[in-house]
């Protein structure tokens, strides 16, 4: 049992400084001895409970201040950060380096922490005590730990390509000069582990274990990693090339289908839960429901990071006015992918340019706020009155002036705020929403992946009718899309549908979407006279350079120093 010690001490640290009381009660296992841990199987799954912390919440990095505060939505075509309109992620001036990251630093080192703490467990665990005393519920555990080394193996391939895989934990007199391996190996590997995990998870788990990995997540996170090798960033014929990047296997995209398959299998492919209108929608966040496959979870005191309730969303993104923060602010470029009532697109007749936020898709609404949307007992108030400073907005850049509680400095540059994921029935925007999820992986996010797999073998039928199963339930005509105009509904609906859930970020760069990713950010700019008559002028916010680079983060320059086998990553 070496590095035993080393262990309870990162378990340990690791749980001071991220946990929460969340479902998975976890104790401070310091007060036990080396062998009372691995001699007995309930010590021995609260091991296991602290290597969940390795699982994405509402921090983008728990490591840097400000990105306790927002996600990753800040640096995609969804939002921009919008505090004094910071470039928090440096993806502006010369981008990422080796040297600076932005808010993405300690990525590489943190996941790794993990990805050790889960190897001690497994180098430990099946000569111990706990196994021979409890054979069933230790190799469940076992399962858990490769499903969670498997998950972080997933984000580090998206951040960085191919990645060093490590099985075994770090000792002492361990090797760190290690070489990266190729990206082919690193998909190999996760889908390996989760073949196993799979196997050996439960398929449902009871309400009290809700966050806990099952069957179904194992296979979920199979399905999200083989969609994204498939992607044409992972094509030999794309680049950057090579062995860190490329995913040449012929069976890409028919392995992809295959593996949403499973979990379509499991659920019968039924429908998602049916909505009525964008509050039944909204609902679909706040709580534990059957569409969520796999969720951070948090009991009745949901703070993020230690007791800071500036690390919640409801403070983090609620507009200004109402003494929130609205880090990051939706960009009019993204808002005007949400489709018209009656399913056409804004580039169409029924969009109307003076009244932008009429006759919108349900989603609008549920996932938007704007100017004049109806927001915990207000409207949402933009507008600067020129003619009157006592009619400015409580949300514009002067509402201090007319009693607004925020810091105008937070006012959303952009004339949006993200309205999903809060709770409105709370009576302060810093208080806690007992047994709200952070949603890692759901069924919709499926059916996507299963619809997007099988337009690229052909199977438009098949794409068609799980598409629809996404976006019908929110209310859209059905969609009768082929060929090229087919696979643009799947990528607007995948949007639309998992907007400012981590995904868009990734999902523009494995599409290579360059115009997604270097771009000039809108936003609208209101206004008001003195008898309350709106105009807006559209205008750019800031402007976002695309360097192919930042396809991929830079291996930290202070790893490669102490790893000088570890090849850097094009660009840098």
């Amino acid at each position: 049992m070496k590095q035993i010690k080393k262990m309870f001490l990162l378990v340990v640290g690791v749980l001071s400084i991220t946990s929460c009381e969340d479902v998975l009660e976890t104790e401070n296992l310091g007060a036990y001895s080396e062998n009372s841990v691995y001699n007995d199987p309930d010590l021995l799954e609260k091991v296991v409970f602290s290597a969940y912390n390795s699982t994405e919440g509402w921090a983008l990095n728990k490591s840097v201040w400000w990105s306790r505060r927002y996600n990753i939505e800040a640096g995609s075509f969804e939002a921009k950060f919008n505090f004094k309109n910071l470039d928090r992620l440096r993806l502006r001036g010369n981008g990422w380096t080796a040297q600076n990251e932005g808010d993405f630093r300690n990525k590489w080192r943190d996941n790794f922490r993990f990805v050790n703490e889960i190897n001690q467990f497994l180098d430990n665990v099946d000569d111990s005590q706990a196994m021979a005393v409890n054979p069933d519920k230790v190799n469940s555990l076992k399962a858990e730990m490769k499903f969670l080394r498997a998950n972080i193996y997933t984000k580090m391939i998206k951040m960085f390509g191919g990645v060093p895989i490590f099985t075994t934990a770090f000792g002492l007199n361990s090797d760190f000069d290690v070489e990266r391996n190729s990206y082919e190996e690193c998909v190999d590997f996760i889908v390996r582990e989760l073949d196993e995990a799979a196997a050996v998870l439960p398929e449902t788990r009871p309400a009290g274990e809700f966050g806990r990995a099952t069957k179904l997540a194992a296979l979920a996170v199979k399905s999200r990693t083989l969609l994204f090798a498939a992607s044409t960033l992972h094509d030999p014929s794309t680049e950057p090339s090579g062995p860190m990047y490329d995913y040449p296997k012929a069976s890409k995209w028919k392995d992809a289908v295959d593996a949403a398959q499973e979990v379509i299998d499991i659920v019968g492919a039924r429908d998602l839960i049916a909505v009525s209108d964008a509050q039944a929608y909204r609902n679909l966040f706040l709580s534990v429901n059957d569409d969520i496959i796999f969720a951070r979870p948090y009991g009745s005191d949901l703070y993020d990071f230690g007791l800071d309730a500036n690390s919640l969303i409801d403070q983090t993104q609620s507009p200004s006015g109402y003494g929130g923060w609205g880090i990051s602010s939706p960009t009019h470029n993204f808002a005007l992918e949400f489709n018209m009532a009656d399913g056409t697109t804004t580039d169409g007749v029924s969009y109307d340019a003076a009244n932008p936020n009429d006759n919108r898709e349900m989603r609008y609404y549920a996932v938007l706020n704007f100017q004049g949307s109806e927001f915990r007992g207000r409207q949402v108030d933009y507008a600067l009155c020129p003619s009157d400073p006592t009619l400015h907005g409580l949300d514009s850049p002067e509402g201090s002036t007319v009693g607004s509680p925020g810091n105008d400095l937070h006012s959303s540059k952009t004339g949006y705020n993200i309205r999903k994921f809060h709770n409105e029935d709370l009576s302060a925007i810093n208080e806690t929403t007992a047994g709200r999820p952070y949603i890692l992986y759901r069924l919709a996010e499926i059916y996507l992946n299963y619809a997007e797999a099988q337009y690229m073998l052909g199977q438009e039928g098949q794409a068609r009718d799980f598409l629809n199963k996404v976006s019908s339930r929110a209310l859209q005509p059905l969609i009768t899309a082929s060929g090229p105009d087919l696979l643009e509904a799947i990528k607007r609906e995948r949007r639309i549908e998992l907007a400012f859930e981590g995904h868009n970020f990734w999902d523009e760069r494995r599409w290579m979407n360059t115009e997604n990713l270097g771009f000039d950010i809108k936003g609208l700019r209101w206004e008001k006279d003195a008898s309350g008559n709106l105009s807006y002028i559209e205008e750019t916010i800031v402007t976002r350079p695309w360097f192919n680079k930042q396809y991929y983060l830079p291996i930290p320059n202070n790893e490669v120093l102490k790893a000088p086998s570890l090849l850097q990553n094009d660009g840098y």
